[in-house]
Formats: structure tokens, sequence, C-alpha cells
């Protein structure tokens, strides 16, 4: 995305930024709910996510992005293993998207003209092996949030309809934002997504100077101050392709084990996938970190972000879900 704003030059918003970061490392910590009053930098933060990510390798010309030719779908009508390079895709998710435009439909201007079945693919295969980002996310249309859970389950795209029977692969990272005034979201979404954060204004002078600035000389001359930030986006850039060679190889100790399964439990996160996710996080943070393996250091750090959005709601507590967490990690490791 040209002269999108850098990702390196957004001010504040450590939680927001390191939960984006995370997910480019290792893409099954499962997406990022950002939540937090408008004008907070969550839109800027998800669009400049696509300069900083790496460019993925994939078949030219192909629909779903497949690495290799064999990977790609039948009815893409490909048979030349041409290579090139693309942005990592972060496909926008509108609000009263239609379910055709979403999975993909009959092509009516081949059937109409040529007599054929073809399929005409939708948004997502166009975020296979990237971003798919709602924003106002807890407004979304049940049943197209129905259909992501499905998606989001299977990690395949299957159209039966109109005379077609079609299957591509469709894993994302699903990205969802919105402000919790404006209503909640379904359970059974909200537990999809990996990490959850809650962004909120600067509330020191010079945080929300330094914001006003750095906004100001981008929209003045986009170009330029891209430019400025070149260097420290390429760094960053690097620092994510580093921690993705290192991950598979690190390691989570039984200790670490331990104390993910010690803090769910305290914190009665219902079934499993807290755990499983506050481990990956974890180490995809080590592998950022540059450690040798998952420590307490790690998991405190991610522990709010893989855990906040898991509580069981208790009326006798009146204190918020962060703070419940952040008192659990006080009783848990001391």
């Amino acid at each position: 995305m040209p002269n999108a704003f850098p990702f390196a030059a957004i001010v504040g918003q450590d939680e927001m930024k390191q939960a984006l970061i995370l997910t480019a490392i290792d893409p099954g910590i499962g997406g990022v709910l950002v939540f937090g009053d408008r004008g907070t930098g969550k839109s800027t933060a998800v669009r400049a996510l696509a300069a900083l990510l790496p460019p993925i390798e994939m078949v030219a010309g192909c629909p779903v992005n497949a690495p290799t030719l064999a990977d790609s779908p039948d009815w893409a009508g490909l048979t030349e293993d041409r290579r090139e390079s693309r942005p990592t895709p972060v496909i926008d998710l509108p609000l009263g998207v239609t379910e055709d435009r979403v999975t993909g439909a009959l092509d009516i201007e081949r059937a109409l003209t040529r007599g054929e079945l073809a399929f005409q693919p939708g948004l997502l295969a166009r975020a296979n092996r990237g971003y798919l980002y709602i924003d106002e996310v807890n407004l979304l249309e049940d049943h197209i949030v129905d259909l992501l859970l499905d998606v989001a389950q299977t990690g395949e795209n299957v159209v039966e309809r109109e005379g077609l029977s079609i299957r591509h692969p469709a894993r994302f990272v699903l990205v969802g934002s919105g402000n919790p005034e404006e209503g909640e979201l379904r359970p059974q979404l909200l537990d999809r997504f990996g990490l959850s954060v809650e962004v909120a204004s600067p509330a020191e002078i010079d945080a929300r100077v330094e914001v006003i600035r750095r906004r100001d000389d981008y929209d003045r001359d986009p170009a330029a101050f891209c430019a400025a930030w070149a260097e420290t986006q390429a760094a960053l850039q690097a620092r994510i392709l580093a921690a993705r060679a290192r991950l598979r190889g690190l390691d989570a100790p039984d200790a670490a084990l331990r104390d993910c399964a010690a803090l769910c439990l305290a914190l009665g996160a219902d079934g499993l996938r807290g755990e499983l996710t506050l481990l990956r996080a974890a180490r995809a943070l080590a592998a950022y970190d540059g450690a040798e393996g998952v420590g307490r250091a790690q998991i405190r750090a991610v522990a709010p972000s893989a855990l906040r959005h898991r509580l069981r709601r208790d009326p006798l507590d009146e204190s918020g879900s962060t703070a419940r967490v952040a008192r659990v990690l006080d009783e848990v490791f001391g």
C-alpha cells in the first residue's frame, strides 16, 4: 500500500501494535480484536500493517494467492507455474456486505455471454494468506458472522449454489475493530479472536502533541514522511522475519505450560483455547525478543490480550476484565 501511514510511526498504543506484530509472526494465534473510542488509531494501525508486512510469494495470477501451482484450485485454470511477489493482502470486509461478495458466486457475465458456469471469487479468496479486516465488527450481520465462523474453523471456503461446487483455501488473520458503546460482540465470534486489545486516547499532553505533529506531517507530504520512516520500517520488518525463522525451534518448558494452565484456571476461562492462545502468543513474543525459550516475562506481557475476552462475567466483581487478569497474574506469579 504506497504511502500508507508507517506502522512504526504510530505513537503509543503499544498493546495494539504488539498484538498485530505477534499475528504477523504466527498467524495461527487467531486474529486481533481492537476495541476503543473513535479516533484512537484503530483503522490507521491495521492499514499501516499492510505496508509493514513482508510480501508473499505466489503463483502469478492465482485468485487465492496460492504458494504453488499444486495449491491453486482447478477452477482458476492456471497451467503455468510462474511466480510473483505481492504485498501481504489486507482486505476490508464492509458492513452490509452480501454473502455472495464474501464467499464468491457465479460469474454472471460469462454465464450470459458464453453460457459457461464460472466462479467469481469473493473477499475470502483475496484474503487467503493475509488479513481480513472488519471495521465496526460488532455491527456485522449475524448470517455473515456465522459464515466467518465456519470458514475460520475449517480454513476452507465452500460454495454450493447455482450449479457450482467450489472449494478453495481461506486461511487469514481476522482483525476486527469497534466501539463497545455501539453494541457487544457475539460470544461465538468473540472466542474466535486470539487476542483482544483495548485502546484509548493518550492521557499525556506530550503524547497527544506528538500524534498531532506526525499526522500533520504525513497529511502535508505523505511521500516525504514515509521516506523519513523507511529505515525504521525496514528494521521492524527484518525483526519480524527473524522472529518467524526462530519461532519453530523455540522451546516451551513444562514450567511455562503449567503457568498458562494455572492462570486460566484461576481466571475461570472456559475451555482450553485460552491456554493454547496464551502459549502461542508468548512463544511469538519470545521469538520477537530473541529469547531462548518461553518464560514468565513473555506470558505476563501477553496474558491480558490473550485472556481478557475469555472471562466469565462476575456480578460480584465490578473491576474490568483487564484489572482481573492483572490481579490474577500477581496472585499466580507473585
